[in-house]
């Protein structure tokens, strides 16, 4: 059910002023959030707001978008760059990791800033992307690499381009020979789920006459943010032929339990959005408050190998520290040197 805030702010929350207003933090919390907003961008959009429960402090659309003085605590191990994007990036905007995909981040700014979020160290800065130049470098790399078969477009949010830049973009990638995916990496569906208009959605397509497709990968962690206006937006992008995904993080306090994701992949599911990954939080600076085991997490998704049909499993990844890519951290069913296999009920039997 919706609940009743103090009021319903019409604009983002930018500081801890805005955030003590819309009473969504207390008054003498004020000042450690102040500080963590120095050092962190800080964006709560009216959609993502007036999901929360003021009168609950552990609410899970607040836990991940409110600030928290939990942020400013360095764990050790975490990293201001927890996936070595820096390591793999040949020219500025884009990443090369893999042999046959790169990353491109046209842009560095978000419509929500999440609190786990692995790139805080470089979103919501006052340098918001790429110029045209460093753009023009950027494909011109893209456009020189054989062997790269997929663009991942992320940030920041790509979506945040305006519909006519985002379609040039794509267009530009789906033209060159060797590209046949453009995924396109998102927050905005839920975030600001008024910027899914027919406009954008034809702009997630690919240009006709290329043989390239486009799919949409929407970062979705909690039901509750699939709000009506949430689903209009993703039936909107379905029904114009946009593929879609979904990414969420395994975050505690928010969904590692294991009803919660259920409810959620299925939502998904009946949107028409495929889970794909659930991801192990990374080692983000001020993060290590969300971050479960990578026990709890493989017994999560051995509850839910039970309860979901597949269509609804997502794969569970870890983004190894510093670069070396993501791996699968399931749980394991098969045990080839005892020759048995456990089930989803852990029962084991015998395979030969």
């Amino acid at each position: 059910m919706p609940f009743d805030p103090p009021y319903r702010p019409r604009r983002t929350l930018r500081s801890a002023a805005d955030l003590v207003a819309a009473g969504l933090v207390p008054p003498e919390a004020a000042a450690d959030l102040a500080r963590v907003a120095d050092r962190y961008a800080v964006a709560v959009p009216p959609a993502l707001a007036d999901l929360i429960d003021p009168a609950d402090p552990a609410d899970p659309i607040r836990r991940q978008v409110v600030p928290s003085a939990a942020e400013l605590e360095a764990a050790p191990g975490e990293l201001v760059d927890p996936i070595g994007d820096e390591a793999y990036s040949p020219v500025k905007g884009v990443v090369h990791r893999y042999p046959d995909r790169v990353l491109l981040k046209p842009v560095l700014v978000c419509p929500l800033y999440c609190r786990f979020c692995f790139r805080r160290e470089t979103v919501g800065g006052a340098d918001g992307g790429l110029s045209v130049e460093e753009l023009e470098a950027a494909l011109a790399y893209i456009a020189g690499q054989q062997g790269v078969r997929e663009v991942v477009l992320t940030g920041g949010d790509p979506l945040m381009l305006p519909p006519p830049r985002l379609a040039a973009l794509i267009e530009r990638l789906c033209r060159l020979p060797q590209i046949e995916l453009v995924r396109v990496h998102s927050r905005v569906p839920v975030a600001e789920p008024n910027r899914v208009t027919p406009a954008q959605a034809q702009a997630l397509r690919a240009p006709d006459g290329s043989e390239a497709a486009v799919w949409l990968a929407v970062h979705v962690n909690h039901p509750r943010e699939l709000s009506p206006a949430v689903r209009r937006g993703l039936a909107l992008l379905a029904d114009a032929g946009v593929p879609l995904l979904s990414q969420t993080v395994l975050l505690k306090g928010v969904n590692a339990d294991a009803a919660v994701l259920d409810s959620l992949f299925r939502a998904l599911v009946r949107n028409r959005v495929r889970p794909y990954y659930l991801h192990h939080p990374d080692l983000a600076p001020g993060t290590a408050h969300f971050r479960p085991t990578l026990a709890e997490g493989r017994a999560i998704m051995r509850d839910l190998r039970g309860r979901l049909t597949g269509i609804a499993q997502p794969t569970y990844v870890l983004d190894i520290p510093g670069g070396a890519g993501k791996v699968p951290v399931g749980p394991e069913y098969l045990d080839e040197a005892a020759g048995t296999v456990t089930d989803w009920q852990g029962r084991v039997h015998r395979y030969e």
